[in-house]
């Protein structure tokens, strides 16, 4: 039969060296694959590699893509995804009623990635959900910059390229904060926080 140790006969143990540690100094575990491939699934797209995550201050927002309409905004959309341009950018410009546009790494609605897309109108609707690219006058002259539709927009049919469309989280994108005005600039706007494709996570 075992015997117990008395507590006089016990080693006092001392502060362990890493009870000190920050979290800066402690070693992140990666995730394991079946996570990874358990977060991809629970997003529900049709094509993981065609579908995106939108982080919002309020939650997450996916958007799947349409490669059979836009597949040259698309590609370019996904090449500025995995490099991390939209990250950290501002909803610039929001009217309620109406969109929410962002993708200017000024803020302002003035700039772009440097790279001009050629236009590729095509037959889907401007509606709730509906992400779509912003331009210039030229309609050759869509860059980094896009937009999400709050409500019905059919004036904007085959006058802008639409590439995609939120499929859920679209509340989210509601509470993205509002401008001022008839151009909708915004003060103090949200952000991106992250936007990746949906394959990679």
């Amino acid at each position: 039969m075992s015997e117990f140790l008395k507590k006089s006969e016990t080693k006092n143990l001392g502060k362990t060296e890493t009870k000190s540690l920050n979290s800066a100094e402690t070693k992140k575990l990666e995730m394991s694959r079946t996570r990874h491939k358990k977060i991809k699934h629970s997003y529900n797209v049709k094509d993981p590699e065609n579908a995106i995550l939108l982080k919002l201050k309020d939650g997450d927002v996916v958007i799947e893509m349409f490669e059979d309409v836009a597949p040259i905004h698309v590609k370019r959309i996904k090449e500025l995804v995995r490099s991390g341009f939209y990250n950290g950018l501002k909803f610039h410009r929001v009217i309620d009623g109406f969109m929410a546009q962002t993708g200017c790494p000024l803020g302002t609605g003035t700039g772009g990635s440097g790279q001009k897309l050629k236009a590729e109108f095509n037959k889907k609707e401007h509606k709730r959900g509906t992400v779509s690219m912003a331009r210039a006058m030229s309609p050759d002259s869509a860059d980094s910059q896009f937009f999400i539709c709050f409500a019905d927009a059919p004036w904007l049919n085959g006058q802008y390229t639409v590439w995609g469309e939120v499929t859920s989280g679209m509340e989210y994108v509601d509470n993205i904060k509002k401008g001022d005005g008839y151009n909708g600039m915004v003060e103090n706007p949200d952000l991106i926080i992250s936007m990746s494709v949906i394959a990679d996570l």
